[in-house]
């Protein structure tokens, strides 16, 4: 398989964090473009705090500041994978969208001829955070290009034996 252009959807979080790690590992060796897909999930869009906030003014005020903190997340996000791409001699480009995490993927690689695609895992059940999880069969359904699934960090590696019994 002859790999030129890798798309990564990723967020941020640890599980994305190794898909990245292992898509710059991935373009480095093989001298492929990185592309990175950072999706903000459309949860976020409902996030006014209109079930406590009282008032108008002080809805709009937390809308702002929430807006602000995923833009100042995004860009420090999409920072560090630029510095890691230069240091890694990648040729670097990305995109941040707004929506569904499936919806978002398959309409970035419908938009150009990507050889492999690259995810994080869903977190483990009990891991801490946002459930943003992409729905996969829409995905897998749909997609002509490969798909390179990365397991979450905090899951241990399966064990193969090639060893046949008698």
């Amino acid at each position: 398989m002859n790999i030129s252009a890798v798309l990564l959807a990723s967020h941020g979080t640890p599980g994305a964090r190794a898909a990245e790690a292992a898509a710059l590992d991935l373009c480095a060796g093989a001298g492929a473009s990185l592309h990175r897909l950072l999706i903000v999930p459309d949860f976020w869009k409902g996030m006014m705090g209109d079930d406590w906030l009282n008032n108008a003014v002080t809805q709009s005020r937390f809308g702002t500041y929430v807006e602000n903190q995923l833009a100042r997340e995004t860009t420090e996000d999409i920072n560090r994978t630029t510095e890691d791409t230069k240091k890694k001699g990648i040729d670097f480009d990305f995109t941040v969208v707004f929506g569904k995490p499936s919806d978002c993927l398959l309409e970035a690689a419908a938009k150009k001829d990507y050889d492999l695609i690259v995810l994080g895992s869903p977190r483990p059940k009990g891991t801490e955070g946002y459930r943003s999880r992409m729905a996969l069969e829409p995905v897998v359904r749909t997609l002509n290009t490969g798909l390179l699934i990365i397991p979450h960090p905090t899951r241990s590696p399966v064990k193969l034996s090639n060893q046949r019994t008698a």
